[in-house]
């Protein structure tokens, strides 16, 4: 039996985690075409590479197909009920640095705070007669968040596309999103609530604590984290 490790398939989280396990003595190579999803470990026995999407990565973990998994905070905090109960962090990697944030229009000059954004909901419910839309593809964790900061007069619409574009596009009047220099949010017109995000993010080594694992799987993941340092 192996030891399976759940790494991005592709583009800088791909790049930049080979390097990272490169530099700690464990060779990761993408084996085939660009198309084909294997990979090639060295420097340790007994490890199996998965190359998935970072967003797959997660539920792999979760359902104990995968032992370990690179992804990101955010992705995991996300798609995971009771995510600690799933999975535990290893390591945090030092890339993939982005923060999940709530951007309201430039143009709303008295909205800097979670409390300007309650107040201003309560106003444009008042005003429209529908609570104010704010678009995200984190439910979960702006929920969460705005729940606890006592935010109660909006309502989350998904958004799968280009979610900056949303407020330009009037579907709908605020955003949360991903964000890691703002530069996207600017040009579309949007600023960032001057409070703590809702969550900030990196690529981060977890591992499964639902996988199954045999003695042999129990003494690799031993040697592998020796090796890490984690």
């Amino acid at each position: 039996m192996t030891l399976k490790l759940g790494v991005p398939s592709k583009g800088r989280l791909m790049e930049k985690t080979f390097d990272w396990f490169g530099e700690r003595g464990v060779k990761l190579a993408r084996t085939g075409s660009d198309r084909e999803y294997s990979g090639a470990v060295d420097g340790i026995e007994g490890v199996e590479l998965v190359l998935l999407s970072a967003g797959e990565i997660p539920r792999e973990l979760a359902a104990g197909r995968i032992h370990l998994g690179v992804t990101g905070t955010d992705l995991v905090q996300e798609k995971l009920v009771l995510w600690e109960q799933k999975v535990a962090p290893l390591a945090e990697l030092g890339f993939g640095f982005a923060d999940l944030i709530i951007a309201v229009p430039q143009a709303w000059v008295d909205v800097d705070t979670l409390d300007d954004l309650d107040a201003a909901a309560s106003g444009f419910r008042a005003a429209h007669g529908f609570r104010l839309r704010i678009a995200t593809k984190y439910h979960r964790l702006v929920r969460a968040y705005l729940h606890r900061a006592g935010v109660a007069d909006y309502q989350l619409v998904d958004s799968q596309g280009a979610t900056e574009g949303t407020v330009k596009n009037l579907t709908a009047e605020a955003v949360a999103d991903i964000t890691s220099t703002g530069e996207t949010l600017r040009a579309n017109h949007l600023k960032i609530l001057a409070e703590e995000p809702v969550l900030r993010s990196q690529a981060t080594l977890f591992r499964s604590r639902t996988a199954d694992m045999t003695d042999t799987e129990r003494a690799t993941l031993e040697q592998l984290e020796e090796m890490l340092g984690t």
